[in-house]
């Protein structure tokens, strides 16, 4: 006879019945609501309107516990959604109910009130972590400026010299003719350090 697997088991080669080994990366961060806790959704949110603003906004409802506001992991932005977490579910339906289509510097809030049953896991993972800006303007420069061997060099000399001659192309489609040495004179330059003028 055929027999069920519970979830979390493995059937192992010799038929025998093995508990599923998982590793957790979240080092204890899977954890949902905690009892008589509730959560709330809150979308459309503007521009510099953040975890710390957010907490002390939502505080005139209750215990703010926990807040996740949705960034990207490359830049650190705000996505425009956050998650909060109030010590009662009571006080967060009220939050929801109140704050929804609320007007906030020309936005329209969003507001929802996630059913406890309903709240993943991982809903909060994250929480409370800090983000630090990156200057990414400035590594950008560095990146551009940095000096450069003669081989690596002359690959940027080569996807220039391409750029140049499809624009050569099209000129020569209009009619126009025009002849200029442009980059091809420096796909055997040796400096380990190049500036386009």
């Amino acid at each position: 006879a055929n027999h069920v697997i519970p979830w979390g088991f493995m059937a192992s080669d010799n038929g025998a019945v093995k508990r599923r080994r998982t590793k957790s990366k979240t080092r204890g961060e899977a954890r949902g609501l905690s009892a008589g806790r509730g959560a709330i959704y809150v979308g459309h949110i503007p521009h510099g309107f953040f975890e710390e603003q957010m907490k002390k906004f939502f505080s005139q409802f209750g215990v703010v516990t926990r807040v996740r506001l949705a960034r990207s992991k490359k830049t650190a932005n705000s996505k425009g959604y956050a998650f909060v977490e109030f010590e009662y579910d009571e006080v967060a339906r009220i939050a929801a109910e109140t704050m929804n289509n609320y007007l906030m510097f020309g936005k329209l809030l969003k507001c929802d009130h996630i059913p406890p049953g309903q709240v993943h896991p991982f809903l909060f993972k994250g929480a409370g972590r800090s983000f630090k800006r990156l200057p990414r303007r400035k590594m950008f420069i560095e990146q551009f400026n940095k000096p450069r061997t003669a081989s690596e060099h002359n690959r940027m000399v080569v996807k220039l010299v391409k750029k140049e001659e499809k624009k050569r192309n099209r000129l020569k489609d209009l009619g126009i003719e025009y002849e200029f040495p442009g980059y091809r004179a420096r796909l055997k330059a040796k400096s380990r350090h190049t500036r386009f003028t």
